[in-house]
């Protein structure tokens, strides 16, 4: 199950704005910048998150949902910087910078100042059940505590900042409220299952490329062999998001002609050195790329931006190392992770109702509520037949028992003869045989 956040009683929304200077609909009508100034007014900020933080008696935060603005555009009023505003705080990977990871409360303020100048990192600040810090637009901060804090409340209005109580921030529940992380169902964990599918998929020539989302907006691509899987899978970031997908295109050329006239796409490549990496790109660039970076790449892929129009085989999360899934954040669900969902409901020796929908010469297929299971000759009938129409016809609703469960290959075989189908010693004692 993935974790949930609790709501806290105590919340406020901290600004420089004076709630006087609003309009009749709640409108900042006053001369304050939108901008952090990056002296006395954002100190103050910083002293009010460590004063609500020490009230709480709290020395450590968790970071949660850990991005950077999209490299194909950035939306803040202040200009992008190198490192993000993250240099000095983390490595120029940016290893530490996942999320689940503890920082003390000092580097935490310092998370705040990068997020008040809109530098291009972002993530919430967070000590489950106790304390959070989300950074809004514009210089609004929210702070919840399970303590009220009346103590730095009154030293935040001290330093000359305005703290208003809410019920709740706004940037709560963000993901809850995102469609594209509110898809049905339980959210797929890369647990063993995953990696014996996975592994099975790469020796079948399916999946050959794996997609490591550690952060909002940013990805790291492995290519995948069965010499590497494990490697692989060391190197992955706590709690990143999986999407697998099959092999990049060898021919470069045929793909980069078919680049759109127009819109926004994401440009996958492997060059020469075998090092796979990405990027955003909208119609404008396309012809400065190809010249600068795609000339001699030797495998490519170009993938829609929008969720809904990617097709990846499967997908899943990264639990902690303790089986639990904690990560908020959702994939967008495939086929085969619908499949999966609902292999998971099913045990060996479970009796299953379903309809024949196909019949070869070997045995037949069977749909027992969107997935299509088998049922192999020999387990059709006890005294030997020639071909499955014998005992079966198209559109019949059969019975049968669960024999196994392979969630590595996705298959479900079933019997007929463990529940006594006609021409067994016992002719359907419980009612496994219908029409």
């Amino acid at each position: 199950m993935t974790a949930q956040r609790g709501a806290l009683p105590y919340v406020y929304r901290i600004t420089k704005y004076n709630p006087a200077d609003r309009d009749e609909h709640g409108h900042y009508a006053g001369t304050e910048d939108s901008v952090s100034d990056h002296g006395a007014v954002e100190a103050a900020y910083l002293q009010a998150v460590a004063a609500l933080a020490a009230s709480t008696g709290i020395d450590r935060l968790a970071i949660r949902e850990p991005g950077l603005a999209p490299g194909f555009t950035h939306f803040g009023l202040e200009p992008t910087i190198e490192g993000h505003g993250l240099t000095g705080l983390f490595p120029p990977d940016l290893a530490g910078f996942h999320d689940g990871a503890e920082v003390s409360v000092e580097t935490g303020v310092k998370l705040v100042r990068a997020m008040l100048r809109d530098n291009g990192a972002f993530c919430s600040l967070e000590v489950e059940d106790r304390f959070f810090v989300h950074i809004g637009w514009d210089q609004y901060m929210y702070v919840g505590s399970a303590e009220p804090c009346d103590d730095a409340v009154a030293r935040t209005r001290d330093l000359g900042l305005f703290p208003e109580r809410l019920t709740a921030s706004p940037y709560e529940d963000a993901y809850d409220a995102d469609d594209a992380y509110n898809e049905p169902g339980v959210q797929r964990p890369a647990d063993a299952d995953f990696w014996a599918r996975l592994r099975t998929s790469v020796a079948y020539g399916e999946a050959a490329i794996l997609e490591e989302s550690h952060l909002q907006n940013v990805s790291r691509w492995h290519r995948l062999t069965n010499g590497n899987l494990d490697a692989v899978r060391t190197r992955l970031a706590p709690r990143a998001r999986l999407t697998v997908w099959p092999d990049l295109s060898t021919d470069v050329a045929a793909a980069l002609a078919a680049l759109p006239q127009e819109g926004i796409v994401e440009i996958v490549w492997e060059d020469g050195d075998g090092r796979i990496a990405s990027t955003i790109a909208d119609d404008t660039q396309f012809e400065a790329l190809t010249a600068a970076r795609l000339t001699e790449a030797r495998a490519i892929a170009v993938l829609p931006i929008t969720e809904d129009d990617r097709q990846p085989l499967f997908t899943a999360v990264l639990p902690d190392t303790d089986g639990v899934l904690r990560a908020r954040w959702r994939t967008t669900p495939t086929t085969s992770d619908h499949t999966w969902a609902f292999l998971k409901t099913l045990r060996r020796g479970q009796r299953v109702t379903g309809t024949v929908v196909e019949i070869a010469a070997f045995g037949i297929f069977v749909d027992i509520g969107g997935f299509t299971a088998m049922i192999n000759i020999p387990e059709l009938s006890r005294p030997p037949i020639s071909h499955p129409s014998e005992v079966v016809q198209l559109g019949q609703q059969i019975t049968a028992q669960i024999l196994d469960v392979d969630m590595a290959r996705e298959r479900v075989p079933l019997s007929l003869t463990a529940l006594g189908a006609p021409g067994t010693q016992q002719d359907d004692p419980q009612g496994a045989w219908t029409t």
